[in-house]
This record gives structure tokens, sequence and C-alpha cells, in this order.
């Protein structure tokens, strides 16, 4: 799948929106990706999922993993097209944990997924939930990834499409001072 057709893809489903955003990180942003919304229709996100799985597949993934709520429905279809089981991490008292009977087995090959990585932060706390239950990450995956290939995470990390998508400090961003109203898109609340 190229860049060009991937693009369309995000357009037509309203993916990526412009104006002035709140990202989860904190930082603002001009654009933002909203790849939950890639989710609503299979004809997207079966492809795009395929595409990080095929990146994936020579690695003997055992286990796919991805944080509520955003990477429930990746983590399926990546699992899926693996032909490997899948479970999400979710917060309880503000920290990633396994809930509703999911484990990860000591020594299991796990993919972490994240349909849109910025700064990393939920997927450095799967990561760490991983490292706790004694399971080996061979990998992150994302739909996006919004560093242009800039983040390191100690592991391969692979995306089915990179862009690199400027965020600002809020101290620093250009768009606060042109007066343009702050929209908080996400659905993680920001302390």
């Amino acid at each position: 799948m190229t860049n060009e057709q991937i693009i369309d893809m995000l357009k037509e489903a309203e993916v990526l929106l412009e104006g002035h955003f709140l990202l989860t990180s904190g930082r603002h942003s001009d654009r933002y990706m909203q790849c939950a919304k890639i989710f609503q229709y299979a004809k997207y996100s079966e492809p795009l999922c395929a595409e990080l799985a095929k990146q994936y597949k020579e690695d003997n993934v055992e286990l796919v993993i991805g944080p509520a709520i955003g990477a429930i429905q990746m983590a399926y279809e990546v699992g899926k097209q693996l032909g490997v089981k899948n479970i999400f991490a979710e917060r309880e008292d503000g920290k990633m944990t396994l809930r509703r009977g999911f484990t990860i087995e000591k020594g299991q090959r796990v993919l972490i997924v994240e349909d849109v990585v910025t700064t990393g932060g939920s997927v450095r706390e799967v990561m760490e939930l991983v490292n706790e239950a004694g399971g080996k990450i061979v990998g992150i995956g994302s739909i996006v990834d919004r560093t242009g290939g800039k983040i390191d995470f100690g592991v391969p990390y692979k995306s089915a499409f990179s862009m690199d998508i400027t965020s600002y400090e809020p101290d620093d961003c250009p768009i606060c001072k042109s007066g343009t109203p702050l929209v908080k898109p996400g659905s993680r609340k920001i302390k």
C-alpha cells in the first residue's frame, strides 16, 4: 500500500483534521489524526491493520495488546491478521493494568499496538506492564507515526503510515498567539 493510498483513506474517513488542537500529550498542533474514525469502516481498518501485521509476520508474535480505548479494535484486527490472541490494557487509578481476566505469560512474545504515536506515552505505559508481567516485547506498531520516524522505544517500531506533524509546548504555540480557539478532540483527560 502506498502513502498516497493511505492518505486518501485517511481523508475519506475524515481522520486528518486541521485547526488548533490540544493533544493527549498536552502539546498543541495545527493537525490532528483522529484515528478512531478509521475503525468505523472495515474497508479502511482491515487493510491498514493488515499492512502493519505484514511487517511483523516473521517475528513469531504470540499476543497483541493495545491500550484502551483507542487500540482495542486495532489489537483485535492485527491479532486476527497474525492469527494470534489479542487483549487490551486499561487504566485503573491512573495506571495501565490488565483486567477482565487478561494475562501475559512469562516469555510470551508480545506486539504492542497503538492507533497514533505522538510522544509514545501510552505505549511506554503498556511496555512497562508487559515487562512487569514477564512478556517479551517483539515490537511496537501503529497505524500512524506522527513523529516521522524520530521516536525510539528501544524495540522495533513500525507503522502503516509515517507523517511528521509538528507539535508545540503550550507556551511556545504560534497558533495560540494567532487567537485560533483550542480544541481537545482526544479522549484522555489531561491533568
